[in-house]
């Protein structure tokens, strides 16, 4: 059964005039600004490591984890092109018709790519994290294999590491999202948000409105699928570095070697890094979506004053949290130049406009890579351990 926001004439001893959404400085001046900067900041810096990932690091020594984070790189570039639509949406969406192309563009497209790209990054990113403690936990024997067995199946510490099963991975992501976000996303945008638009209602006759920005039970339904899922990974990926974070404390604890030292706590610097990129930017979204959806599925809809909807302040600061969860697509690839070795020189060197490179640093033979596997590891999750553990 649907939900819909029921007209200020319902209720009794009030006026006809319908609720609306009363749109503060905050959604009509700041979320158009931010995302306007966010497409340009996201398309640059996605480009550039697209160009890096694809051009710059050769395929013999491109790592899984490579080939992972230009499929997010990719999905990146697409949350970028759509982002311009949205601020626009937050300008004039008040003044927009519903039934015009431009918000029937946001409802159909924008919106399935912007929760695409999201369902993406937790993938990814988790999948990253998973990979990188399975190559930590079997090759350093961290915590003895009876651990290892309860967390997760034996089969996953001898493939996670391996290009063909990153391939898979990112193939697998691909197709779950858009055959599954996008039915989803399609039943929100005619069915909930703009399937009345018919009927007459005032409220419905502009794009910004109460049934576009809450939604119906429906799609309710399925968010909470969604952020089963996300919390699942979320607590996978906290486990997985609690074990990490516990191996590096007990090797730094049992060895008196410098550099092995410096490694680990280059370990556990990035590791640090992936987490507060995963904590500030997705987290508060998703633990402030379930909060919504009760307030918008039980709270009565009666008018705080000029004909203003219940819940425009928490439909704005729901709109706050989702522009948080974009900034990821602009901050990535700063995470990459963070934690990765590799990523981090070519782009040093892509950005000195080409600058001729020695014949040393152009060769990557494969003893060249083996002999690196201990710096690659030291910078952390987005590194492959040896190059004996890759296809």
């Amino acid at each position: 059964m649907e939900f819909t926001v029921q007209p200020r004439a319902a209720l009794p001893n009030a006026s006809s005039a319908p609720l609306l959404l009363c749109p503060s400085a905050v959604t009509s001046y700041v979320l158009p600004c931010v995302y306007a900067l966010l497409s340009l900041t996201g398309l640059l810096g996605n480009a550039l490591s697209l160009w890096v990932f694809f051009g710059r690091i050769s395929a013999a020594a491109s790592t899984p984890v490579h080939l992972c984070l230009s499929h997010l790189s990719v999905s990146n570039v697409l949350l970028s092109l759509t982002t311009p639509f949205l601020a626009a949406y937050f300008a004039l969406g008040p003044v927009w018709s519903l039934g015009g192309f431009l918000c029937q563009l946001v409802l159909h497209f924008v919106t399935p790519v912007f929760h695409i790209n999201i369902f993406m990054a937790v993938f990814i990113l988790a999948w990253v994290a998973l990979s990188r403690f399975a190559a930590l936990v079997q090759h350093t024997h961290a915590d003895g294999p009876g651990l290892r067995a309860r967390l997760l199946p034996p089969r996953f510490f001898t493939c996670a590491t391996r290009r063909r099963t990153a391939s898979r991975v990112c193939a697998g992501v691909w197709v779950t999202g858009v055959g599954v976000i996008l039915p989803c996303t399609m039943i929100y945008s005619i069915r909930e948000a703009a399937g009345g638009a018919a009927g007459g209602v005032a409220h419905r006759e502009v794009c910004y409105n109460p049934d576009v920005e809450i939604g119906g039970s429906v799609s309710a339904s399925m968010v909470w699928a969604f952020l089963a899922l996300f919390y699942l990974l979320y607590l996978m990926v906290l486990l997985s570095y609690a074990v990490v974070l516990r191996h590096i404390r007990q090797s730094r604890r049992n060895t008196t070697i410098t550099t092995t030292q410096v490694l680990l706590g280059r370990v556990y610097r990035n590791i640090v890094v992936i987490q507060v990129v995963l904590s500030v930017c997705l987290l508060p979204y998703h633990i402030f979506k379930p909060i919504f959806i009760v307030l918008a599925h039980s709270q009565p809809q009666v008018p705080s004053g000029n004909n203003c909807h219940p819940l425009s302040n928490i439909v704005e600061l729901k709109s706050c949290l989702l522009c948080l969860a974009a900034l990821r697509g602009s901050t990535d690839p700063l995470m990459y130049f963070l934690l990765d070795k590799t990523f981090r020189r070519h782009t040093r060197r892509l950005l000195r406009c080409g600058r001729p490179e020695s014949s040393q640093q152009k060769g990557e033979s494969v003893t060249g890579r083996a002999s690196q596997s201990a710096g690659q590891l030291g910078d952390g999750v987005v590194a492959t351990v040896s190059v004996n553990f890759c296809d």
